[in-house]
C-alpha cells in the first residue's frame, strides 16, 4: 500500500481534521501490530503442533514398518516438535544410543532418515569397524545416557 502524503492544509479547521486523522492512523498502527504479533504467535504454535504430529506419525510408521521410513521429518521439524533425541542401535553390536539432534553438526534441513547411513557406533569404531546405525524412533528426552560425554 502506498504511503499517504496529505497536502498541508491552509486553514485551521483543515489542520485540526488532518491532525485528528493522523492520530487515528497512528492508533491503528499499534492495534494492527498487536494483531500481527498475536497471529504470528498462533501460527508458530500451529507449526509446532504440526511438527509434533509429524514426528509422532513417523514414530508410528517406524514401529509398524521398521527401517528408516521416507519421508521423515527434518532435524529442524523434529526439534521444533519437541522430539530432539533420536534413538539408534548399532547394526553390529546392538548397542543402544541416543543422539541429540540439536547438537548435530548437520544442516537443519537434513531428513532424519538420511542420518541412518551417517551415524556410526563409537564402540565398534574403536574396534576398527564402521557399521551403520539402525534408527529406532524420535523421543522427547534421552533414555540411554551417553557415558562418553
Amino acid at each position: 500500500m502506498a504511503p499517504k502524503h496529505p497536502p498541508t492544509p491552509l486553514s485551521g479547521g483543515n489542520h485540526k481534521a488532518l491532525a485528528k486523522e493522523l492520530g487515528r492512523a497512528r492508533g491503528m498502527t499499534t492495534i494492527l501490530a498487536a494483531q500481527s504479533a498475536e497471529a504470528r504467535a498462533e501460527g508458530e504454535a500451529l507449526i509446532r503442533r504440526a511438527d509434533k504430529l509429524l514426528c509422532e506419525s513417523w514414530n508410528e510408521r517406524m514401529w509398524a514398518d521398521g527401517g528408516p521410513i521416507d519421508p521423515s521429518p527434518t532435524i529442524d521439524q523434529a526439534v521444533n516438535g519437541g522430539y530432539s533425541w533420536l534413538q539408534i542401535e548399532c547394526s553390529r553390536c546392538k548397542a543402544a544410543r541416543d543422539v541429540d539432534l540439536a547438537a548435530l553438526i548437520r544442516p537443519s534441513t537434513t531428513f532424519v532418515h538420511d542420518l541412518a547411513s551417517r551415524l556410526r557406533c563409537r564402540k565398534c569404531a574403536k574396534a576398527g569397524k564402521r557399521p551403520a546405525a539402525i534408527l529406532l524412533q524420535l523421543s522427547h528426552r534421552a533414555r540411554h545416557p551417553d557415558p562418553e560425554t
